[in-house]
């Protein structure tokens, strides 16, 4: 403070010193005052020492943890699963759904962050805020037939896809719903219908032009299938005859920036062991690219896989020897790598994520979010919620004590 003073006060007699020694004679026809000269300096002398406020309108990205508001399904004080909306500073948490019932499967619009989601045996659709409640679909779902509905949005948010006997699109402006794929069913001779085939939304492609849809069967392995609005068409991968399929194991498939094709984690479900191997299908014919095949005596775990805007894959890996006796993968890193899987493949983080139950990336590959369970159980499906930075320097951030089904809003 001393310091600041005797600035200012040698500052002070600087100024005076040059309105002392201004010349009187000027060159206009009003002559300014020395005084107000002296003033002028005074005061500009003083905006110069005082603290400065940062300029109003500008970004405090220092207070931006998140790209974007983040949306989760996380319990109310009833234990009841409610859709949470949490503001980009990390910290700032809303509840928007107070249905007496727990929530299932939902979908933010990129839009307006307008929200569709699953309650009993409704499709529901609300403003950002909650507000504006009203049913869109309606029926009781068949248990042999699975859950219902699993609504996702377009990119532009114009159109919301939705499972109800089939894919259904709803135009968000007419209010109109068509029934684009019905689902084929088949009765076995007492009068039950059993599904041949489902059709259930997954993703739409980031150009929007491509759906990336769920396929169920009875007794048959399911598989995913990539469905144009705009031809009404549906084109399934190619035919793999080693009875592993994609993408239903560890994370949900995941589209490549350009919309080409899409990447997703193939297993099969009777099997002790967690393995899998990477697939990248072509969204046009359907072809196949297998990676991080197993070798003889070695198991692959890959898990929740993400091309990012950099053309790095960045993925959960783990590997172990079959002899091991391991029913689960004893490491599961955080890895970056090439397209391949495999080339300059980089462990980026120390920690374990054995206990992992999903993860939301960053748009531009520069953390993920993960959702830990806090024991190993056969019906976790959540965790706590924690941002882990992909520079591998940064301590791991909190952000909630439970979360499942994390989104990105807009």
């Amino acid at each position: 403070m001393k310091k600041r003073l005797r600035l200012f006060a040698a500052l002070f007699i600087f100024a005076v010193a040059i309105v002392a020694c201004i010349s009187p004679i000027t060159t206009g026809d009003a002559q300014p005052s020395s005084s107000n000269d002296l003033a002028t300096i005074v005061a500009m002398t003083l905006q110069a020492l005082a603290p400065q406020a940062a300029p109003t309108g500008v970004p405090k990205s220092s207070l931006s943890l998140l790209p974007h508001s983040l949306y989760f399904l996380g319990h109310d004080s009833q234990a009841i699963s409610q859709i949470y909306h949490m503001e980009r500073d990390g910290k700032t948490k809303t509840q928007l759904t107070f249905e007496p019932v727990k929530v299932g499967n939902y979908d933010v619009s990129p839009a307006d962050g307008s929200i569709a989601y699953q309650v009993d045996n409704q499709l529901i659709l609300v403003n950002a805020d909650g507000s504006n409640r009203r049913v869109l679909a309606e029926g009781a779902p068949d248990p042999e037939m699975g859950g219902i509905y699993h609504p996702t949005f377009s990119p532009d948010g114009k159109t919301l896809a939705y499972a109800h006997g089939g894919l259904n699109l709803y135009d968000l402006s007419s209010g109109a719903s068509n029934l684009v794929i019905k689902d084929q069913l088949t009765d076995n001779g007492s009068g039950q219908m059993l599904p041949v085939e489902t059709y259930s939304p997954e993703r739409y492609s980031p150009d929007g032009t491509k759906l990336l849809v769920a396929l169920g069967h009875w007794e048959v392995a399911p598989s995913h299938a990539v469905y144009y609005p705009g031809t009404n068409a549906l084109v399934r991968y190619a035919e793999v005859k080693d009875y592993i399929y994609c993408c239903s194991f560890h994370g949900r498939p995941s589209w490549t920036p350009d919309s080409s094709s899409f990447y997703g984690v193939a297993s099969v479900h009777d099997t002790a062991y967690q393995y899998g191997e990477l697939w990248r299908v072509d969204a046009v014919n359907g072809t196949v690219t297998r990676m991080l095949n197993a070798g003889s005596g070695t198991i692959n775990l890959p898990t929740t896989p993400y091309l990012a805007p950099d053309g790095q894959l960045y993925f959960f890996f783990g590997t172990y020897e079959a002899a091991s006796g391991f029913f689960d993968a004893p490491v599961l890193n955080l890895v970056r790598a090439a397209p391949d899987g495999v080339t300059g493949r980089t462990v980026l983080r120390n920690e374990n994520f054995r206990m992992m139950e999903e993860a939301l990336w960053a748009p531009d590959a520069s953390f993920v979010i993960v959702a830990t369970a806090p024991e190993r159980s056969w019906d976790q499906s959540g965790g706590v919620l924690e941002l882990y930075s992909l520079d591998g320097q940064k301590s791991p951030v909190w952000l909630a004590s439970f979360g499942q089904q994390m989104k990105w809003g807009p």
